[in-house]
């Protein structure tokens, strides 16, 4: 394989965070029952008409916009003809030679470094029915729920190299349309779909190798390994002079095999040509201006503001980019407090494990500004240590989002306000009571200086400080 770079290019299908589909009235919510969801436009009755979804317009355009694109003023949608039992209409509206948005790019992270990946077009289409083939052994059943959503296909240039490359940006624009909300993200539910058109050749060449297409790839786990497994198949395909053959194929998780499921098509054979029922339709720029001011602060954006701004670490400032909750959540405190770092440290910390293991996102969070405010002011002025406030106050805090941390503090008995007089006395009491500890910390095991400083919070049941408790410590182990 080290005589080989792989090409790789995607196509990532989103569905539109929308009430109604692409051209039809039809509700669009995933649990509804099967063929709830339909009518006859969209299973193709004779003499319906399609109309048009202006909110799937501006959702694709916000996406072109974050993405760099140019955004197509004139456009237009196309019949996409092919016969699929799961295709109701016998053809698909679609976008083809008048894409919404053109050119673009993604700006992914791997462990080569960073990079853009640059874009081909997304334009706008909508979504076939769902063929289910595991509920009666002999039969295929048919679910028009999905037939007619609206979404849009992202298609990247043949820009990508490696399997890492390939599940940074499928990461990246799942983490984009969820940011700017016009798709919630959810791959296992197929709202956000992958296909992967791969080929190899020897490096150094410019030509392209012949490309198989793994369709419908739903986790970025599984594009990455799908990706792999290709790699090494078309490379091994040459090496034994074997003609590798343009194809789709599928991929088995189960299996961790990829197999093939019918030659590849070429656009040509899909006959496109203009949607007769559809007016061609213009936006002006102004509008596309509107749809601009309506998006947050981007990812990258808010990084370079905690980074900057803000002094967080470069992974504190990852962290907390991850989820768009999350950071708002942070963005909120951040600028009303001096605590910066606390307050990145609490979320990334306490906070999110109580979340993970009561199964509660970040949206569920009702904790008031004033009350935040106060929790940090209480660790920030050393009155309560952090890992007090995070083992018995924050608990209470997120259950109850009534509770007022300073009169939960007193309520609790936390309140760091021992003297340095009676730190002292502990200190010397939990240093009598080691002598075998104190001696290995004098022949140098350094580190034992936390098991003291644990010592001192028990005996003195949360109330020492644990820095005056540390330099009390130090001045005495540390004396020859």
């Amino acid at each position: 394989m080290h005589k080989y770079e792989a090409v790789i290019g995607l196509e990532v299908h989103a569905q539109l965070k929308t009430q109604s589909k692409l051209l039809a009235s039809d509700g669009t919510n995933f649990d509804a029952l099967p063929n709830q969801n339909v009518s006859p436009i969209t299973l193709g009755h004779p003499g319906t008409l399609p109309k048009m979804n202006k909110e799937a317009i501006a959702l694709a355009i916000k996406m072109g916009l974050v993405c760099a694109s140019e955004i197509s003023t004139n456009n237009y949608f196309a019949r996409k003809n092919y016969f699929y039992a799961d295709l109701p209409k016998g053809y698909q509206i679609s976008q083809h030679t008048t894409p919404i948005c053109i050119g673009g790019k993604i700006h992914i992270h791997t462990s080569a470094g960073e990079r853009d990946i640059k874009l081909t077009r997304i334009h706008l289409e909508e979504d076939a029915g769902k063929s289910i083939h595991d509920q009666d052994d002999e039969l295929t059943f048919l679910d028009y729920n999905r037939a007619g959503m609206p979404l849009i296909e992202i298609v990247s240039e043949p820009d990508m190299h490696t399997a890492e490359e390939a599940a940074a940006y499928l990461t990246q624009i799942r983490k984009l349309v969820r940011w700017i909300g016009i798709c919630d993200g959810n791959m296992e539910e197929g709202s956000l779909r992958c296909d992967a058109n791969i080929s190899v050749r020897l490096k150094g060449s410019s030509k392209l190798g012949t490309r198989v297409e793994v369709k419908n790839l739903n986790s970025i786990k599984h594009l990455k390994h799908a990706v792999e497994i290709e790699i090494e198949r078309l490379c091994s395909l040459i090496d034994t002079g074997h003609t590798i053959l343009q194809e789709t194929r599928s991929y088995d998780a189960d299996a961790g095999i990829t197999f093939s499921i019918r030659t590849k098509e070429d656009a040509e054979d899909y006959r496109y040509f203009p949607e007769p029922d559809l007016a061609p339709f213009k936006f002006t720029q102004t509008y596309i201006q509107e749809l601009k001011d309506q998006l947050p602060l981007l990812p990258e954006e808010c990084f370079k503001k905690y980074v900057e701004a803000y002094g967080l670490s470069t992974y504190d400032a990852e962290q907390l980019t991850e989820d768009k909750s999350l950071s708002e959540l942070f963005e909120k405190i951040a600028i009303i407090t001096t605590y910066k770092k606390q307050w990145a440290n609490t979320l990334l910390g306490p906070v999110r494990a109580f979340l993970n293991a009561d199964g509660r996102s970040w949206e569920n969070i009702r904790v008031s500004n004033d009350h935040w405010v106060s929790f940090l002011s209480l660790v920030g002025e050393g009155k309560i240590s952090f890992s007090q406030a995070s083992q018995k106050l924050l608990p209470l805090m997120l259950s109850d989002a009534s509770s007022d941390p300073m009169e939960l503090v007193k309520k609790l008995d936390l309140i760091q306000d021992a003297g340095e007089e009676q730190i002292q006395q502990w200190v010397n009491q939990v240093i009598a009571s080691m002598p075998d500890k104190v001696a290995e910390y004098k022949k140098g095991k350094k580190g034992l200086i936390g098991l003291f400083v644990g010592e001192v919070k028990k005996v003195s049941k949360g109330k020492a400080d644990p820095k005056v408790s540390t330099q009390l410590l130090e001045s005495i182990l540390n004396e020859k």
